[in-house]
């Protein structure tokens, strides 16, 4: 028994740094609500996927949902309550449909009535009736670089789901006996209560082999469902991400049972275990044990083809799934990995724990934290955006989420810009507002992290023609472009790899910063690029040219040395003119990313232009333009 719970605990630790330690997830889970919540309120983003539950395993998807508040889907006639003129109102019709589907009925039997959006996709029926069509409705979403999948529009490389949906704000009656019925400790009475107030969604795709197939919807229950991953304790959620790598990288394998089962299935089958298992069970101590029933439970699903729908048991999502020889090799594969019991010896068929029982090296909170950054470095634009970061950062009670919601809010405040048409005038009282409304929001941004917002500082003052200010500015960035630093700037995806490599520098660094807070982890240690916006007011009038194109974002030190150039320029410095252009080649060698060499040679080809080295500019430009090709 001692050495059961030895090797339990040995897995628990090993799964916690390959998978993720309960902070790592919170962090995750953390990043994954803002980035929800920042989103416009006319097109609501719910995240879903292993990414939005906190999870991260090889071939880890992000699936996104965007719920359109301009249409309400009610579950008859009589529940309607909003005014006609404030959105559109649709009606479940059950009739003829299998359980978890529905057609959705346009209350008037006159398309006129609604939106020139909704009479694009409607269908009507022989006897008359008005109903949304699934087919045309993610047709009208369907861009040049993506297919339609299932419900979903997927990206070329399968790397991204999104799902436009419509909802419905209550809680509907085929779904009802799961609030009453009969269940030991789990789900909580707080957890039912938030799930049923947050209603149902219904995701465009019909009951396949239905006559009636691009008519129908289904009925998704992802939002309550998010709710109940989040209520999982440590050891119950790695459970469930166990289930998704022995399918995802030892079932799959196995190219006739591809597609046969998927993660949806495995997360009903941990919600049920979870409902009838006692919470007392689910261990650090006991994990090898609770896996074992997790793996006996799924091969008896499969065995007797039975899978019942957790809100809806009318639904058996095992019916038909399997014949007699892929059930067969499924369950043969899955008996083997049962039947191991000294061990999980097994785990080194899997690509992400082949490892497994050597531990890796002990990574800190900060690794990941580091990788975060890379997904969520993105400017926060919209003013609206900002003062909820505010409000949230306000009552905010753990340090992780006040340094999650500091860090935002500082970029949030250094990428936040207005367009200013004419200059400042400083006997003009209303430029002079704006002029302390906008350094005031600099200043805050320059908490962002450990240059970029002082440098969007000092391009602010370059572009009031405040040269000296600029110039103090950017020499006391440089000054802190030291060798711990993390650039995330030269290269392209610097924490994509699930391996981290530091050099020694920051290895030391990180060692001596492993108990530090998040936040100033974050302000001191890394380096951001410095992104700019279309007509920006903040932007050097050289490149102005260049981000009308788009967005850009250039590495950090090389506009740090451009900054310098544009200075000494202005103030007629020839030396230092040379000597910044010296400084900017040689960090320009320094960018692995494309872009980041692209953009780093424009610079370059910029400078040379300014002081009339024409054909030494043209270089760099077909240089640039050479490696743009190549993408």
């Amino acid at each position: 028994m001692a050495t059961d719970k030895s090797e339990s605990l040995h897995l628990y630790k090993f799964l916690c740094q390959k998978i993720g330690s309960e902070q790592v997830v919170r962090l995750r889970r953390l990043t994954s609500t803002i980035s929800d919540i920042g989103t416009d309120s006319d097109l609501k983003q719910i995240s879903s996927g292993s990414k939005g539950e906190g999870l991260k395993t090889k071939g880890s998807d992000l699936d996104l949902m965007f719920s359109l508040s301009s249409i309400k889907v009610y579950e008859s006639a009589r529940d309607i309550v909003t005014p006609i003129n404030m959105s559109y109102p649709l009606v479940m019709d059950t009739e003829d449909v299998s359980p978890c589907f529905t057609k959705l009925r346009l209350i008037f039997n006159d398309p006129n009535i609604y939106s020139k959006l909704i009479q694009k996709i409607v269908h009507i029926d022989s006897f008359g009736k008005y109903f949304l069509s699934n087919k045309l409705f993610k047709m009208l979403f369907l861009g040049p670089n993506f297919k339609i999948h299932g419900p979903c529009l997927s990206d070329h490389n399968d790397v991204l789901d999104i799902a436009f949906v419509l909802q419905c704000n209550q809680w509907i009656s085929t779904a009802q006996p799961w609030i009453t019925r009969s269940r030991r400790t789990w789900p909580s009475p707080d957890i039912i209560s938030k799930i049923t107030s947050c209603g149902v969604l219904f995701v465009p795709v019909g009951y396949k082999g239905s006559v009636n197939e691009e008519e129908e919807w289904r009925i998704s229950f992802s939002i309550a469902e998010k709710f109940l991953i989040f209520s999982f304790n440590h050891t119950q959620l790695l459970c469930y991400a166990l289930l998704k790598i022995v399918l995802k990288e030892i079932v799959e394998k196995q190219e006739d049972l591809k597609g046969l089962l998927c993660s949806y299935f495995l997360k009903t089958l941990m919600f049920w275990i979870m409902e009838e298992s006692h919470t007392y069970t689910w261990r650090p101590d006991n994990i090898i044990s609770c896996f074992k029933a997790c793996l006996q439970r799924l091969i008896y699903c499969i065995q007797y083809s039975t899978l019942l729908h957790y809100f809806i048991p009318d639904n058996n999502l095992f019916y038909l799934r399997f014949n007699s020889l892929s059930k067969h090799k499924l369950i043969s594969i899955l008996d083997t990995l049962y039947q191991q019991q000294q061990g999980f010896h097994w785990l080194a068929l899997s690509e992400t724990l082949s490892d497994y029982p050597r531990l890796t090296n002990n990574s800190s909170i900060n690794e990941h934290i580091m990788e975060f950054i890379e997904t969520h470095k993105g400017p926060f634009l919209r003013k609206e955006y900002k003062v909820l970061l505010c409000h949230m950062l306000h009552y905010s009670r753990t340090d992780l989420s006040v340094g999650l919601f500091t860090f935002f809010f500082a970029n949030a405040s250094k990428d936040f810009s207005k367009t200013q048409p004419k200059p400042y005038k400083l006997n003009n009282k209303l430029q002079y507002y704006k002029y302390k409304y906008d350094l005031s929001h600099l200043l805050i941004g320059v908490q962002s992290d450990a240059v970029s917002g002082w440098m969007k500082l000092a391009s602010y003052f370059y572009v009031q023609k405040n040269y000296k200010t600029a110039l103090l500015l950017t020499d006391y960035s440089l000054w802190k472009c030291t060798d711990e630093k993390i650039d995330s700037s030269v290269v392209d995806n610097p924490f994509h790899e699930a391996k981290i490599y530091w050099n020694q520098h920051q290895e030391y660094v990180m060692k001596l910063t492993k108990h530090w807070k998040l936040y100033t982890v974050l302000k001191m240690l890394v380096v951001q690029g410095i992104s700019f916006t279309i007509e920006s007011p903040f932007i050097p009038p050289e490149l102005q040219m260049e981000v009308a194109k788009g967005p850009e974002e250039f590495p950090s030190i090389q506009f740090a040395h451009f900054l310098h150039f544009l200075c000494y320029f202005h103030l007629h410095d020839l030396t230092s003119c040379t000597y910044a252009l010296h400084q900017l080649e040689q960090t320009s060698l320094e960018c692995l990313g494309t872009d980041a060499r692209i953009y780093a040679l424009t610079l370059f080809g910029i400078a040379y232009q300014m002081i009339g080295e024409t054909s030494l500019a043209r270089q760099q430009f077909y240089l640039a333009d050479q490696i743009r090709q190549k993408c």
